[in-house]
């Protein structure tokens, strides 16, 4: 895991992570799903593999998870202790800015509401659903920091991405804050 920035304000943290989800130490995981919570490919998959059949089968469970909204299990052999199963946008379908922020938010009031202190977002959407990366990341980032101001429990947010494009995008808009 390489720490690439760092953001405090008041109690608050922002980190900028270039790693595997996977390996973080927070206390919930993002993972970037599908409606029906197949774990199969991309984040997902590596979610299951790495975490064990319990994720799939909590999510089972769970059953349909709406574009826009979030769901929690547990996070079996991961550091983390939950992973939170948001339903991003594909791009393509309409109004998929809209549905990005609420992606976002949706994973972020489910922490809030378990009194999850630390979380770890991937950049939801832009992997396999197809959202151009750069917007993906401009609303990810604005809409977690937004919530990140009011946020009575989320007091650490990790971006955290395998790929060191969409890291250094995330970067970025670390730095405009900086600024």
């Amino acid at each position: 895991m390489n720490v690439l920035g760092e953001f405090k304000f008041k109690d608050k943290t922002i980190k900028i992570i270039h790693g595997d989800i996977t390996e973080e130490d927070t206390k919930a995981i993002v993972n970037a799903a599908n409606s029906h919570l197949k774990h199969g490919g991309g984040v997902a998959g590596a979610i299951v593999r790495k975490g064990g059949s319990i994720i799939q089968e909590e999510s089972d469970k769970i059953g349909f998870v709406p574009t826009g909204s979030a769901a929690i299990t547990t996070a079996g052999k991961l550091k983390a202790d939950y992973v939170i199963h948001t339903v991003g946008p594909v791009w393509g379908e309409g109004d998929e800015h809209n549905k990005l922020k609420s992606a976002v938010k949706s994973a972020l009031r489910v922490a809030e509401e378990h009194k999850i202190e630390s979380i770890s977002l991937p950049a939801i959407s832009s992997g396999i659903f197809g959202f151009p990366k750069d917007e993906a990341v401009k609303i990810i980032f604005e809409t977690a920091v937004n919530f990140l101001k009011t946020s009575r429990y989320v007091k650490e947010i990790h971006f955290c991405n395998i790929d060191e494009l969409t890291s250094n995008l995330f970067l970025q808009e670390l730095k405009n804050i900086e600024a």
